[in-house]
């Protein structure tokens, strides 16, 4: 039976670059595909940025790729129609508590990080960040009048049991196949949420998983270690704000955003199905989006883990990987990756070598 799968281009570039995955997994077959709108573009047609059909079509989806979402064109908007708001409800509704980040460094873009080569080449990182709770979910939150004539900002930081555990399980999980080391951040030395976060990390890695190596980190010093020595980590666990700051700051130890795929997902089902949605790292690119410059390998990458991890067809996930890789090595490069004496392309061009690329991987 054909998997359904709901496609969400977006705002930006998220059409163009989407349009190579459509490529891609219409070159690959086995998907029944939707289309839908999100963020901006869901504003204009709908006066939401998500409509509630298309968030009933994202719950019945196997898996939903999304492109990008926000622009300049919606900044004046209230906060509670900006484009940015679809996507958090999308991931809230679904219940989509896990983020996975990988931070992959392809040796042939090795020389564009900002870090010695050396430090980089090889690099193989997964950031699980929690995504559904903590500081950016909490209540109380808001902004107040005081009786003195100020003001103030309220965010609360809070995690239970339950939502730390499930989501350090994926990452012991993951690590499993990886190579088994888990290191849990958080600051447990001045939040009492952290000191709970490691505490129950602990218990589940005792409980479960003594065959993975468990460290814990505070976040400051896991910040300075992912430029100082980045090779010592395989999984990073971590709650919502800690984990949006350190995936990013993982993310350009690769060099571009444009290379970089993510992937959300929720808690497994009675049948092990599980809600997901896989999204590339960077923004909508509004300069560049309608110019054919946009890099669309993260996009297909980020197709790539859907395969891998929605619906368990590995060979084709590596007949992805390996593409990339080998496009990459031939010196074609979108404006963002281009170096000297390499092919720049557009996107159409990238999608056209990653298909030729797949094609004579597979013997096609």
């Amino acid at each position: 039976m054909a998997k359904r799968v709901l496609i969400l281009p977006g705002d930006g570039i998220g059409p163009e670059v989407m349009a190579q995955v459509r490529r891609l997994l219409d070159r690959i077959g086995g998907f029944s595909i939707d289309e839908g709108l999100v963020g901006g573009a869901a504003y204009d047609a709908h006066g939401t940025p998500l409509h509630d059909d298309t968030l009933a079509e994202a719950l019945k989806a196997d898996a939903v790729l999304l492109g990008a979402v926000g622009g300049p064109k919606w900044d004046t908007l209230p906060f509670a129609d900006k484009p940015e708001r679809g996507l958090l409800r999308l991931r809230k509704d679904m219940d989509l508590f896990a983020n996975l980040r990988p931070a992959l460094v392809f040796d042939a873009l090795a020389g564009a990080s900002t870090l010695k080569t050396d430090l980089v080449r090889g690099l193989d990182i997964m950031i699980v960040r929690e995504l559904t709770g903590g500081v950016y979910f909490g209540e109380p939150r808001g902004i107040e009048a005081l009786p003195n004539g100020e003001r103030r900002g309220v965010n609360t930081q809070v995690y239970t049991t339950s939502e730390i555990v499930r989501v350090a399980r994926v990452a012991f999980e993951l690590a499993r196949k990886r190579d088994r080391r888990v290191c849990s951040v958080e600051k447990a030395n001045v939040m009492e949420s952290g000191l709970l976060w490691r505490e129950e990390v602990q218990t589940l890695h005792d409980a479960d998983y003594a065959d993975v190596a468990l460290s814990h980190m505070y976040a400051d010093n896991c910040a300075m270690q992912l430029v100082r020595q980045p090779k010592q980590f395989d999984v990073i666990v971590t709650d919502n704000l800690f984990g949006d700051l350190l995936s990013d700051c993982a993310a350009m130890l690769t060099g571009s955003l444009g290379m970089l795929p993510s992937a959300s997902l929720g808690a497994e089902d009675a049948d092990g199905r599980r809600k997901a949605l896989y999204e590339p790292v960077h923004g909508s690119a509004p300069d560049i989006a309608g110019r054919d410059k946009a890099n669309p390998m993260a996009c297909i990458l980020s197709a790539s883990m859907m395969l891998r991890y929605s619906f368990d067809r590995t060979a084709e996930a590596d007949l992805i990987d390996r593409a990339c890789q080998e496009v990459l090595n031939a010196g074609i490069r979108t404006g963002d990756i281009v170096e000297p004496g390499m092919t720049p392309v557009g996107t159409v061009a990238m999608g056209d070598a990653v298909l030729a690329a797949m094609d004579r991987l597979s013997g096609a």
